[in-house]
């Protein structure tokens, strides 16, 4: 058996060479029993999680032992394994950092090229260290916290052939039940090596039947939920636009066959990262499944040289033995406290309008301040200026011109942005005594090559020597690897916030990387726009940012970190936002999400749904707003507008800091629910919804989850029933005709 306790004596730091087995190993107990060292035993544990592992004392390699549910004490030792065939012992067994090139055929998490062209690595354990709290990644988002919050053990690794050392951070937040992994791996030797592939998480799990679910897409049909079986070989995905991107989303989620929302083990696995990137699962031989997820290795080939080091992304994990929903309401708390370092994470989001599907690039001084005064008077508390209103020798009446000359248009805007700023912000919201407040969008990682930009420095975009700059959407990147675009920048949104009273930026990007000069280039350019990010936003701690990429194509932790919203997708039919909204929640909270009502027939879809249901869906983000120009409307719908705006301000409380609880799926009924719970339990807000007509037939009940099973409700300021009848029994609605939806307010009396 192998030893760890939970009670474990604090003692003095122990640090244990392989090659000095003779040592007395002493037990360490950090944070109570958050990480616990026994000679070459470690333990980390949290409220409901233990994951646990050993040094083998031949090889210095590290065996997985456990991640799943708490363990106390001692542990069954796995039996060694049976060694026949070509697969050797380090194939059949579950390792931690797996390297390549020593009889594990298996994917490994690093692949070091050396300056000789080996890829073999061979790093034993060598010392580790213990530290309260979480040191920050340099140059890198990642998750926060206090001493009390979360314990950090580090386990230094070393090769002793290629002098390549590996320093694998594992940092546990009990109260989270999330284990966050990262990587260095620093060059001691003299000559260069290349990284060639390197995940931030590696985990073999034992030999099971698993399923993985992800999130799979493609520009305006975001976060639609995968699940399928985990097949012997390997099955994955990933990106390799240069970012995060539309098409999958840097998460993973393993399941039991069995597990449910509300029942049954799953593991959650989320990427700290925005740039290109690898999810693999492989079953191997034995059964084992490995899961992995870190660089792109396509688009990393980093080389070090000597006392360089290369740190890899943060990767979070997360267990619960509450279905798939408690496994993302583990992710939600840890990002809205542990990862959004903004003032804004769980307040302050002003019901908005945005002018694009209104007023397009259309705009001037005069309609916008025309469309500032019709938002007013539907209870709006902030207008966003879209598209349109920068660039003078090349005017942005398109998306032909403009990008990168980040001037107001004299033309369009002759009295300046200050002024018209100080006009909206002189408005009130309807039966308020509330300013406006004025938002405005930029796109500062582009440039349009009929721009005064382009022209002065054509070398700041993007490109592979001679081969062509492709344009999408008439548009090129610029290279925010280069510190001179960064200051750039830096410098021209610096002078923009200055210039007027601008408390909201929307920062959009529209297209991916094409050309790079270097597999390299995608990483350095996620650490230059890193450091843009973090000088602006801590330049700028009083304005509200929220991320875009053509919709969600940037919905990743690592935008989080630095925007506490990010817009969902492009998409804005409420029909479809249902889909995209819950398969977003998976790993990303609510409160992180923009969600307005558009017009109708809808931009993307051509379908007209009720002003009513839109409204609804869109409260089921942090951030509400309007998509439209009220005077275009119809009178029913403007009518409507200021009841779901007020009501949307009553829930949003709720949704930016509660609890998020998918009742039922919209890919697996007709009648898809969500409860949002407040932190303190005392609120509940109910979205219940019909997607097509039910003719002639009953309806189901809705069964809540969540509540307090001893304590009373009132329902929608009616009848009061206890938790337990509630979730034993539930609710029931009659709707009639496609989207129809109620929203339904409880409070525990």
């Amino acid at each position: 058996m192998r030893w760890f306790s939970h009670r474990a004596a604090v003692a003095a730091a122990s640090v244990l060479s392989i090659a000095t087995q003779s040592q007395v190993a002493v037990a360490e107990s950090v944070n109570g029993n958050a990480v616990v060292a026994n000679g070459t035993s470690f333990a980390l544990n949290g409220d409901n999680v233990s994951y646990i592992f050993h040094i083998d004392p031949a090889t210095g390699d590290l065996i997985s032992d456990h991640f799943g549910g708490s363990v106390t004490g001692a542990i069954p030792a796995a039996a060694e394994p049976i060694v026949n065939g070509w697969v050797g012992a380090t194939g059949r067994i579950r390792r931690e950092f797996p390297d390549q090139g020593r009889g594990d055929f298996r994917i490994p998490a690093v692949r070091i090229r050396q300056s000789a062209g080996y890829t073999i690595s061979d790093l034993q354990y060598q010392s580790h260290t213990i530290v309260q709290g979480k040191p920050g990644l340099p140059g890198l988002p990642a998750t926060f916290g206090s001493e009390e919050d979360v314990t950090t053990l580090v386990v230094h690794l070393h090769d002793n052939y290629s002098s390549v050392a590996a320093d694998l951070s594992y940092s546990i937040f009990p109260k989270s039940d999330a284990i966050v992994r990262s990587v260095n791996i620093t060059n001691l030797g003299e000559g260069n090596v290349t990284i060639d592939a390197l995940s931030s998480l590696s985990v073999d799990l034992p030999y099971e039947e698993l399923e993985m679910i992800y999130l799979r897409g493609d520009w305006a049909r975001e976060a639609h939920r995968e699940r399928r079986k985990v097949e012997y070989g390997v099955q994955g995905f990933g990106s390799s636009t240069g970012f995060s991107s539309h098409l999958h989303n840097p998460f993973l989620s393993l399941v039991h066959p069995s597990t449910t929302e509300s029942q049954g083990e799953a593991w959650g696995f989320s990427l700290v990262y925005t740039g290109s990137f690898a999810v693999n699962v492989e079953k191997g031989s034995q059964g084992f499944t490995r899961a992995l997820l870190g660089f792109n290795p396509s688009q990393l080939s980093w080389t070090l040289r000597p006392g360089e080091t290369l740190t890899s992304p943060e990767c979070v994990s997360v267990y619960s033995a509450t279905g798939i929903g408690g496994m993302s309401r583990s992710l939600h708390r840890l990002y809205r406290k542990h990862l959004i370092k903004s003032k804004f994470a769980t307040s302050d989001r002003p019901a908005l309008l945005n002018s694009w599907e209104g007023l397009d690039a259309s705009i001037n001084a005069s309609n916008v301040y025309q469309l500032a005064e019709e938002s007013a008077k539907l209870g709006i508390k902030l207008l966003v200026m879209d598209d349109g209103w920068f660039g003078n020798e090349y005017p942005r009446d398109d998306d032909t011109a403009g990008l990168g000359d980040w001037q107001v248009n004299q033309a369009k805007f002759p009295d300046g942005l200050g002024t018209l700023v100080n006009n909206v912000t002189a408005l009130k919201a309807a039966n308020t005594s509330t300013p406006l407040r004025f938002g405005i969008w930029v796109e500062p990682e582009m440039v349009n090559p009929n721009s005064t930009l382009y022209h002065e420095h054509p070398d700041w975009a993007l490109h592979a020597g001679d081969y062509p700059r492709s344009l999408s959407r008439n548009q090129l990147v610029l290279n925010v690897a280069l510190s001179e675009v960064q200051e750039f920048i830096i410098d021209s949104m610096t002078r923009l916030l200055k210039s007027a009273d601008i408390s909201y930026v929307k920062w959009d990007h529209n297209r991916g990387i094409h050309e790079m000069p270097s597999p390299s280039t995608d990483h350095a350019y996620m650490l230059g726009l890193y450091h843009v990010f973090e000088t602006l936003t801590s330049r700028f701690p009083d304005v509200l940012w929220e991320g875009c990429a053509s919709g969600g194509g940037r919905f990743d932790p690592g935008v989080l970190q630095y925007f506490p919203q990010i817009w969902t997708s492009d998409d804005t039919d409420g029909g479809e936002r249902v889909a995209i909204q819950m398969g977003t929640s998976l790993a990303y909270p609510p409160s992180a999400m923009g969600a307005h009502i558009s017009a109708v027939p809808n931009q993307q879809s051509s379908r007209s749904v009720p002003v009513e249901f839109r409204g609804h869906v869109a409260m089921m983000g942090g951030s509400f707003g309007l998509e439209l120009n009220p005077e275009e409307l119809h009178e029913d719908e403007k009518a409507a507008l200021p009841a779901l705006i007020q009501l949307a301000e009553k829930v949003n409380p709720i949704v930016l800091e509660g609890d998020m609880w998918r009742l039922a799926l919209p890919e697996e009924t007709n009648w898809p629910a969500v409860l949002f719970i407040s932190a303190d339990g005392t609120k509940a807000v109910l979205f219940a919804f019909q997607m097509r007509a039910n003719i002639d037939n009953s309806s189901p009940w809705v069964r809540l989850e969540g509540l307090d099973a001893k304590a009373e409700y009132r329902v929608d300021g009616g009848s009061v029933y206890t938790g337990q009848t509630l979730m034993s029994m539930g609710l029931q609605f009659v709707f009639e005709g496609d989207y129809q939806s109620r929203v339904v307010m409880l409070d525990r009396v």
